[in-house]
């Protein structure tokens, strides 16, 4: 006999769920800390990546890596290079994090912190490329500079970056897309690759190819997948941006 749902019966249930799930984070949390791919708020970093790594090798970021889905591919597929995959979240780097212990991938590894610290912890030049995967689009035009393709992100970027490094933004965003795209033409960025359709194409690269768990979910519910490669090369100057801010404020023509 099934029970009725009383209100005092779904609450019982709610809070046992979000108990559950606040014992798993906490667990999660702990365990990170023995990771050895995984370093949180680390101090003295800046160009000692190659002594962490004990090589040589170019270093790419995965910024908002969520669950590093990128942060593993790459570092399969590129065994000759280093993958770092950057997020805030410690739960969800943990799924990288052990997944890249489970297949012995020592040439990839997890920052956990807040991306607008990234010039804390990488010296200039220290950064080949950087990947960003599925952000959160931040569509309201009160957080476009939260977007990690806005101009005060990219000046970040670029103090890292090496000469002609390449930032890559995947997206089922169209307004992000979008967006990027204007960032890349008023601040004379070159755009090295332009995909607005990448399942689309008849050939895409492997890189492309790889899946996070936000791409399965489809929020933008837009039916396709956009790409930008774009440089850092030039000038990001903070006197643009009130021209950024005002261009947001035009509507769109289709």
């Amino acid at each position: 006999m099934r029970l009725p749902c009383y209100p005092g019966h779904l609450s019982y249930s709610t809070n046992s769920i979000f108990a559950r799930m606040g014992h798993k984070k906490l667990i999660r949390f702990e365990a990170i800390k023995s990771f050895r791919n995984v370093l949180q708020y680390p101090e003295g970093m800046p160009g000692k990546w190659n002594h962490f790594f004990k090589n040589e090798n170019d270093i790419t970021l995965e910024l908002a890596c969520g669950k590093g889905e990128y942060t593993a591919g790459l570092a399969r597929k590129y065994p000759g290079r280093n993958f770092i995959g950057v997020d805030l979240k410690g739960n969800r780097i943990w799924a990288g994090a052990k997944k890249c212990l489970d297949e012995k991938l020592e040439n990839a590894a997890f920052l956990r912190t807040q991306i607008e610290r990234i010039t804390d912890y990488f010296a200039p030049g220290e950064v080949k490329e950087i990947w960003i995967t599925f952000p959160d689009p931040q569509l309201r035009l009160s957080r476009a500079k939260k977007r990690l393709t806005h101009p005060r992100f990219l000046r970040l970027y670029q103090k890292i970056a090496a000469p002609g490094g390449a930032v890559h933004l995947k997206t089922d965003s169209p307004d992000l897309y979008r967006f990027t795209k204007t960032v890349a033409q008023l601040y004379q960025l070159p755009v090295l690759e332009d995909i607005e359709d990448i399942y689309n194409e008849a050939v895409i690269s492997e890189e492309l190819q790889i899946k996070t768990y936000y791409e399965s979910l489809d929020i933008a519910q837009s039916n396709r997948v956009h790409y930008l490669k774009l440089t850092l090369n030039g000038e990001i100057s903070p006197e643009k941006d009130e021209q950024l801010k005002q261009l947001l404020q035009e509507p769109a023509v289709d």
